[in-house]
């Protein structure tokens, strides 16, 4: 199975949704939270005419996505932090059914030599869950920050850009 990341196009919103409600279905089946009332709201980033999302497909298919910014949310970064060049991800989200392949790890090894090949110093991330934290980590993140919001907890993640090869 070849893997490639692309931009996203307005025709991928469908398979996004699709996408997006397999991961909820599966993420509800273990008793956590979804992104299943998110679904459309992800789907309409295929339209971002910044060009901010991007697809992981295999032949042709989207099995993943996932948005990238060059600007860093100021949460609980310092001002250094702010300064420093970056990629930020989110709405990451992967088919489960092709779990076996590591598909998440595919879009953070894209984002890592992508940040790397434009002189960026950093991909940093955030997101809600420990369960997400252990997982980052085990992509080569590491947890910089974590900071109270009122719907709970948002850990913020980052690791150093650096060429990988082969990046998928």
């Amino acid at each position: 199975m070849k893997f490639a990341m692309r931009p996203a196009r307005s025709d991928d919103a469908d398979a996004v949704v699709r996408i997006v409600l397999a991961r909820s279905a599966w993420l509800e089946e273990r008793g956590l939270p979804s992104w299943r009332d998110s679904a459309e709201k992800l789907a309409a980033l295929t339209s971002n005419e910044d060009g901010s999302m991007f697809v992981l497909a295999t032949d042709g298919h989207p099995v993943g996505c996932t948005t990238v910014t060059t600007t860093t949310p100021p949460m609980a970064w310092t001002t250094e932090e702010l300064a420093e060049p970056s990629l930020y991800l989110y709405g990451t989200v992967t088919d489960p059914a092709l779990r076996k392949t590591k598909p998440g790890t595919l879009i953070a090894r894209w984002a890592i030599d992508r940040a790397a090949r434009e002189g960026r110093e950093w991909v940093r991330r955030g997101c809600r869950f420990p369960g997400l934290v252990a997982y980052y980590q085990r992509q080569g993140f590491a947890l910089i920050h974590e900071m109270r919001k009122t719907n709970g907890p948002m850990y913020l993640m980052g690791r150093r850009a650096e060429r990988l090869d082969p990046p998928l």
